[in-house]
């Protein structure tokens, strides 16, 4: 199944969720793979940056087998799979559709990181397109920090999904359940920021000792 986390400003905290959500599918389930629209998740996963070529390079290729996908991905440890972001721009129009395809023919759960695909002034059309395709191929699942410019942001755009992440920090007036209402989508998970979470990816540690209660609470595995 094909999982698209996303956000409609930056900072939310898609990035850590889409990583730890899927080291706890690798760890449930033997295997995962991490789809990375925007470039984040090396620094995420604490490995180094990919020198190849990634998914937004077979978008823009002539090749559109699945063998071809297979043959970018990197193994990143514990079990999760990484199809870095590569450099290409623009693709034809088709090839979303076809990246779905490929995607839904991986015999693990597929958790994408689509960065910001909804808001004010964004100018990356053929990367918005690809990450709202894929968001519309499976299950939708919008990040969002509790705090009233995020909530007034995603009011604004009317962005739609699947599924609130509503990550809570100490402090905010805001509580989840208060953005699930505000923005009259179900709460899937409530998130409580975690410093340690934050050491573990500077230290490169995230899938080795990711923050199960992501995960889980996320996407329900027991």
């Amino acid at each position: 199944m094909l999982h698209t986390m996303w956000s409609v400003k930056g900072g939310s905290g898609v990035s850590v969720t889409v990583a730890a959500t899927a080291a706890t599918f690798a760890r449930e389930q033997d295997r995962s793979l991490v789809v990375d629209l925007r470039g984040d998740q090396p620094a995420v996963l604490g490995v180094a940056e990919p020198r190849g070529p990634g998914v937004r390079d077979w978008l823009a290729s002539a090749d559109a087998s699945t063998d071809a996908l297979d043959r970018l991905l990197i193994d990143v440890g514990q079990g999760v799979w990484l199809l870095p972001s590569g450099t290409a721009t623009d693709w034809p129009e088709d090839r979303p559709a076809q990246l779905v395809q490929a995607l839904a023919r991986m015999r693990c759960e597929v958790v994408i990181d689509a960065g910001v695909i909804d808001g004010p002034d964004l100018a990356d059309q053929p990367l918005l397109t690809l990450g709202r395709v894929l968001a519309a191929s499976g299950r939708s699942l919008m990040v969002v920090r509790s705090c009233y410019l995020a909530i007034r942001r995603a009011v604004t755009t009317g962005s739609v999904a699947d599924g609130l992440v509503v990550i809570v920090e100490p402090g905010r007036a805001v509580s989840a359940r208060e953005v699930s209402s505000a923005l009259h989508t179900p709460l899937v998970a409530t998130v409580m920021v975690d410093p340690a979470v934050a050491r573990w990816v500077d230290s490169g540690q995230l899938l080795r000792r990711t923050h199960r209660v992501i995960g889980t609470s996320v996407l329900g595995v027991a």
